[in-house]
C-alpha cells in the first residue's frame, strides 16, 4: 500500500506535469479546389503588380485586361489551385483559404456580402458563431492598384487549423469585394506575413501564426509545395524526411514586414554563376518566380524562340522548347529550380507563358511557387527571424 508521502509526491508530480503548457506541432495538406480552374500568364502578373500596390506596366495592364489566349489547364502538365481547409466558428464551418506569407491578414468571403458576390464560395456567418464577437470600431480595407479591392468589418472568433486553436483570432469579414476576388477559387486568405502589414484599423492584429507560435514545439513552419501535386504546410517542427542534406539559413529583413532576404547571384543552366545582389521575398501567395529584368533576360536568351510578348504582358515561348534550370545563390546555398517548372500555362496549343517574369516596377524580386516547388523552406519566427532553404527530390 503507498505511504502518505508517496501519494503526496506522486500528486505533487501530476499537478506538475499539468501545469507544463502543451506544445504542439501539426501538418496542413493542400487539396485541389476547383480542378476546372484556369490559369492565366497576364493574370497572374497582374495580381502580383495589385498586390504590392505597383502601377502596372502598360503591356501587363493590357493583357490582363484581354487575358488572351487562356485556356483551362490541364492538372497534370499544369498546376491545378491548391488551397488549405481552415474551420472557424463554433460550431465550426470550414472554408478553403489561400495560405499567403506575402500578407498579413485573416479574411473570409462571408454572409455580410451581397448573395451575387458569395457565389461559388463557403461563407462565414458570425452569427452562427456561438463564439463570434465584433472587434467593435474595426474595419479592413485592401486597395490594389489596378482597382480591385476588398473591405469589411473585424470578429474575433475560434479558428483552428489543423491541431492548433486560436480561440481569439481576428477574422476579417469581407461586405464587398471586387469582382476579381468572386472570381478566385479560394474563400479567403490566412496572412503568414508579420503583423505589421496587418491592415485592420484603428489597431493592427496579430496573424494567426503570431497567436499559435507560443504554443508550438518551435515558433516556425515549413513550406513544401510541388509541382502537379498537392504539397503541406508543417507548423512546429522540421520533417527531416522532406528535404536532402542540410538546410541553409539567411536572417530576414522584417523592416518591410515581409520573408525578406537578399540573392546573392544566378546561373542559367550549366552557366557560369553571376554574382549579383537581388532584394527578394519568399511569397506563397505570388504564383510565378519574378528577377531583375536582366537575370531574365539572361535566362530566356537560353531558350528557342522565346520572346518579350507584348500581347501577353511578358515573356512566352515555344510549348515544345527545352527549357534550362536557374540556380540562385542564397548564402552559401545554391538552389536549383528544375527548367520543366518554368512553363506555367498555355497561351495557345503551341505557345506557354514563363514562370520566370520581371520584377520591372515591383522593387524587389519575389521568390513565388515556382521558386518554392523546388525547396523545402523553413521560415522561423525564433530570437531572429530566419529562413531557412534546401533541396529535395523534384
Amino acid at each position: 500500500m503507498p505511504s502518505i508521502y508517496q501519494v503526496a509526491v506522486a500528486a505533487g508530480l501530476l499537478s506538475l506535469v499539468s501545469a507544463v503548457p502543451f506544445k504542439s506541432t501539426f501538418s496542413v495538406p493542400q487539396v485541389v479546389h476547383r480542378p476546372g480552374f484556369k490559369t492565366s500568364g497576364p493574370a497572374a502578373m497582374a495580381k502580383t503588380y495589385a498586390k504590392f500596390n505597383k502601377e502596372m506596366p502598360p503591356m501587363v495592364a493590357a493583357a490582363a485586361a484581354t487575358a488572351d489566349g487562356t485556356v483551362p489547364a490541364n492538372p497534370t502538365q499544369y498546376d491545378s489551385e491548391y488551397l488549405e481547409a481552415v474551420t472557424i466558428g463554433t460550431p465550426g464551418v470550414t472554408l478553403m483559404l489561400d495560405f499567403d506569407t506575402g500578407s498579413s491578414d485573416l479574411w473570409v468571403f462571408s454572409s455580410e456580402l451581397a448573395a451575387s458576390s458569395q457565389s461559388g464560395h463557403s461563407i462565414y456567418n458570425p452569427a452562427k458563431s456561438s463564439t463570434a464577437k465584433v472587434l467593435s470600431g474595426s474595419t479592413w480595407s485592401i486597395s490594389y492598384g489596378d482597382g480591385s479591392s476588398a473591405s469589411g468589418d473585424v470578429y474575433t472568433d475560434k479558428v483552428a487549423v489543423g491541431a492548433s486553436v486560436v480561440t481569439t483570432q481576428a477574422v476579417e469579414l469581407a461586405q464587398k469585394v471586387s469582382a476579381s476576388f468572386v472570381s478566385d477559387a479560394n474563400d479567403g486568405l490566412l496572412g503568414l506575413g508579420l503583423d505589421s502589414i496587418n491592415t485592420v484599423s484603428p489597431t493592427k492584429q496579430k496573424t494567426f501564426f503570431s497567436n499559435a507560435k507560443a504554443t508550438l514545439s518551435s515558433p516556425l513552419f515549413t513550406v513544401n509545395l510541388k509541382k502537379g501535386a498537392p504539397g503541406s504546410y508543417d507548423f512546429g517542427y522540421i520533417d527531416n524526411s522532406k528535404y536532402s542534406g542540410s538546410i541553409t539559413y539567411v536572417n530576414v529583413k522584417t523592416s518591410n514586414g515581409f520573408w525578406e532576404f537578399t540573392s546573392n547571384g544566378y546561373a542559367v543552366g550549366s552557366g557560369a554563376f553571376v554574382s549579383s545582389s537581388i532584394d527578394s521575398i519568399a511569397d506563397t501567395g505570388t504564383t510565378l518566380l519574378y528577377l531583375p529584368q536582366s537575370v531574365v533576360a539572361a535566362y530566356y536568351a537560353k531558350v528557342s524562340g522565346a520572346k518579350l510578348d507584348r500581347n501577353q504582358g511578358g515573356y512566352t515561348f515555344p510549348c515544345s522548347a527545352t527549357l534550362p534550370s536557374i540556380t540562385l545563390g542564397i548564402g552559401s546555398y545554391k538552389a536549383v529550380v528544375p527548367g520543366s517548372y518554368m512553363n506555367y500555362a498555355p497561351v495557345s496549343n503551341t505557345v506557354c507563358f514563363g514562370g520566370i517574369q520581371s520584377n520591372t516596377g515591383i522593387g524587389f524580386s519575389i521568390f513565388g511557387d515556382i521558386f518554392l516547388k523546388s525547396q523545402f523552406v523553413v521560415f522561423s519566427a525564433g530570437s531572429t527571424y530566419q529562413l531557412g532553404f534546401a533541396p529535395k527530390p523534384t
